[in-house]
Order: C-alpha cells, then sequence, then structure tokens
C-alpha cells in the first residue's frame, strides 16, 4: 500500500557556521543555525518519511535538547528513518523536494546531494527528486536569513 508524507524544515543563516545542504558542505559566507548540522534538506526528508510511516516528527526522535544530536550530522536522522521503515518491511517508492534559498546557488550541489541522501536512505540516487528556487528576494528567504526546504516522501508499506 502507498503511503506519502510531507516534510519541511526551515533555518536561520547565521555567520560562524558551515552551510550544509543534502550532505553537502556548500561555500558561503553563512551557515544554518541549529542543533545538529541543520540541514534542512535532510531533516524535510526525514519528516516526509516519518510522516508517511504514520510516525512522529523528526524532533520526537531526534530532540534538540539532547546533547548526543549536538552538530551531529543528518544522515544520522535519514539512516534512523530507513531502518524504522525496513523494520517495518517498507520500501522508499521516491522522495522529491525543494531547496528554497536565495543565495547561494544550489543547482551546481544536486547530483553530490542526491548521492548523499541516497546513500543515507540505502536506495538508487534516481529515486530522489532535489529542486531549488529562490524567493524572489521576498521574505526571510529573499533577504537572505533562512533557507527552507520541503519534501514528499512515497513508500511502500502494509497496514500495521
Amino acid at each position: 500500500m502507498v503511503h506519502v508524507g510531507i516534510g519541511y524544515d526551515v533555518h536561520e543563516l547565521v555567520a560562524g557556521r558551515k552551510l550544509i545542504l543534502g550532505g553537502v558542505e556548500i561555500p558561503h559566507t553563512k551557515g544554518l543555525d541549529g542543533h545538529s548540522d541543520a540541514d534542512a534538506l535532510m531533516h524535510a526528508i526525514c519528516d516526509a518519511l516519518l510522516g508517511a510511516m504514520g510516525e512522529p516528527d523528526i524532533g520526537h526522535f531526534f530532540p534538540n535538547t539532547d546533547p548526543r544530536w549536538k552538530n551531529a550530522p543528518s544522515k544520522i536522522f535519514l539512516q534512523e528513518a530507513a531502518r524504522v521503515l525496513a523494520l517495518r518491511n517498507g520500501k522508499i517508492i521516491n522522495v522529491d523536494s525543494t531547496i528554497l534559498a536565495q543565495e547561494p546557488k544550489i543547482y551546481p550541489h544536486i547530483k553530490e546531494m542526491k548521492l548523499k541522501i541516497a546513500e543515507a536512505l540505502g536506495i538508487n540516487f534516481e529515486k530522489i527528486g532535489i529542486k531549488a528556487t529562490t524567493n524572489e528576494k521576498m521574505g526571510f528567504i529573499g533577504r537572505e536569513e533562512g533557507i527552507a526546504a520541503m519534501a514528499v516522501a512515497s513508500i511502500d508499506l502494509e497496514p500495521k
């Protein structure tokens, strides 16, 4: 049975942090602020997968109050979502996502992001879609105060 979940994440851009999106370090003057590596794309994908399974969101599994997740790479979160799905004999059909960022340019990094996400999920990179758009200089994204990501995941999962 096909199940679909959606995910959304947003983090503030701040000086003194690396910019990590899709598991890739992207050269930029600012990085995303958060408890872990603040990879908004991986967080959105994780929430989409968890939602498709009917599970609580990423914060339930990896609370930002837990020191174990301080500066943790977000691939750990994707690996755990994939593990939970596999324990339930489910399979990822596909993941589609969009990054909303005024700067930096995302397109040159998409192939590497797809490879990193596919590796973390244990699936073929062709099952992953990543797109990027600006906010046409409007709002906090347009003012380069933050970056957001949204994702949809479809999975094949039999009911409990």
